[in-house]
């Protein structure tokens, strides 16, 4: 058997760009065979690019985490292009911030939809061919967010309800070689944070040099710094580690 055929395979979700996009690159450069999942095909076809220049190999798939079947129809064709997922990524989400008086039902129901539902139906879709092959790593996106932030009422319960998932998989498929694990990110340097600096109406510049005089190590996260975390949890080393939420903020947190 080929290299490349035996090569294990990662889903990444929300991999089109920022943290998905760098996790993807980085586990496509541990020798994995990725699938670069994410809302529009098209958009995940650029990290796929940097995948194969890079020598790796990886394919764009376009689905709704929230929609049971385009999950059970991504999953399928991930396992017929590329062989059957050992590993899995949560990373898809969205932010709908408001305070709790001007949330409306739909700014709450659709960052549940795509953070909690997501990682149900993705993670329910994987393990088969997990507990199939007696190994399986899945690591799902927390945030700081989840200890509480004003204005993400619903952006804070969707991730503080990740940590409960994943350490009810990692008690219920550990017996299949399956660890689950959650990285709850800081302040990461990301579009999604420049969306948040545009909300507020503070420069780009002053927004991470406010965050970073908060944060231990004095800078502000980058996508690479989560990639290389996930990398690290979903290897054969991290096979005793499961059911833990690591908190990657340049300092101590929870």
């Amino acid at each position: 058997m080929s290299e490349a055929a035996s090569a294990r395979v990662a889903i990444v979700t929300g991999a089109a760009r920022g943290i998905g996009a760098a996790t993807a690159r980085r586990l496509a450069e541990d020798g994995f065979a990725v699938a670069v999942l994410d809302l529009d095909e098209g958009s995940a076809k650029g990290t796929v690019e940097a995948i194969e220049s890079a020598g790796g190999r990886a394919i764009a798939v376009g689905a709704d985490v929230s929609d049971p079947a385009q999950v059970e129809a991504a999953v399928t064709r991930v396992a017929e292009e590329l062989g059957g997922p050992t590993v899995l990524v949560n990373n898809a989400g969205i932010t709908r911030d408001n305070m709790l008086f001007k949330m409306t039902e739909s700014d709450w129901d659709m960052v549940m939809d795509v953070h909690l539902k997501g990682a149900f139906l993705m993670t329910r879709a994987v393990q088969k061919y997990m507990t199939e092959a007696t190994f399986g790593r899945i690591v799902s996106l927390s945030s700081v967010s989840a200890l509480g932030n004003r204005g993400q009422a619903n952006y804070s319960t969707a991730k503080a309800g990740l940590q409960g998932f994943t350490k009810t998989v990692a008690i219920e498929l550990g017996k299949f070689g399956v660890t689950a694990n959650a990285i709850a990110p800081g302040f990461i340097e990301t579009e999604m944070t420049k969306a948040t600096a545009e909300r507020m109406g503070i420069p780009m510049e002053d927004f991470i040099k406010g965050a970073a005089s908060q944060i231990p190590v004095a800078r502000v996260g980058q996508p690479e710094d989560i990639a290389h975390l996930v990398s690290f949890l979903v290897s054969e080393g991290a096979g005793f580690v499961s059911g833990q939420v690591i908190y990657a903020a340049g300092g101590p947190r929870a």
